[in-house]
């Protein structure tokens, strides 16, 4: 490596890993669910117009967070292509969920948000890992309030917007999912990257992670097969 990327490289802030099982950690999920569960309850009250509006500025908010979080990397020398483009699964999921309800005929987005915006932005809550920390109040509201939002925004959508699963939705979106992974996994090996940690498992305490590469991956495909199937029978036995 020349010297150029080895300061680069040294310039980058290290992750900050939280374990679920300390005062820290159980504080932050629990405070996370509470405005989840808030919000998804309170919006009962609400006119359906209300509640569309209310939503599209949830959406707005977040594209602002996300803009402003990229703007600051860049500030600060932290931004670059191995680490920020929008490739990893729950960037993605923020992405559509800053657009979503701005798209016409959005139900395929809708179901990726739900499957992998949900499951994605779970498990990055219980195992929370914020990349390139600087130490600010902000990055650490910012890796909560994105990874809440793609929880939220699909169950809001679904429970008060009228949104449902479409049949086999779970194996489609699993099938998505692969096509997603057969595309970035060559970019990882192209550019030196990890995104959606198809390259190296992240750095966490997480049960669902275990193995050498690419045993890892091969043990995610069945738990999320589990997952997203379980996900749509539950799911599709409610009325919205």
């Amino acid at each position: 490596m020349n010297s150029s990327l080895l300061v680069f490289f040294q310039q980058r802030y290290p992750p900050y890993v939280i374990d679920l099982i300390s005062i820290e950690g159980i504080r932050n999920f629990s405070i996370t669910f509470f405005l989840i569960l808030f919000f998804l309850w309170s919006a009962r009250f609400i006119e359906l117009k209300n509640k569309i509006i209310f939503a599209k500025t949830i959406s707005i908010i977040t594209l602002i967070i996300t803009v402003s979080n990229h703007i600051i990397d860049i500030n600060n020398g932290n931004w670059d292509i191995y680490e920020n483009l929008p490739l990893h699964l729950c960037s993605i999921s923020n992405l559509i969920a800053c657009f979503i309800l701005f798209i016409p005929k959005n139900q395929k987005l809708f179901e990726f948000l739900f499957y992998c915006g949900f499951w994605g932005g779970l498990m990055a809550i219980l195992t929370a890992q914020i990349n390139d920390y600087d130490g600010s109040l902000f990055k650490y509201i910012q890796y909560y309030t994105s990874h809440g939002t793609i929880i939220f925004m699909p169950l809001y959508m679904f429970y008060h917007l009228n949104y449902k699963l479409s049949k086999l939705s779970w194996l489609k979106l699993l099938l998505i999912l692969n096509i997603c992974m057969a595309i970035i996994i060559p970019i990882n090996f192209k550019i030196g990257s990890n995104y959606m940690y198809l390259a190296e498992a992240p750095n966490i305490k997480n049960p669902l992670v275990y193995g050498d590469w690419p045993f890892y991956i091969i043990n995610w495909e069945f738990i999320i097969l589990i997952l997203f199937y379980i996900t749509y029978v539950i799911f599709s036995k409610q009325k919205t």
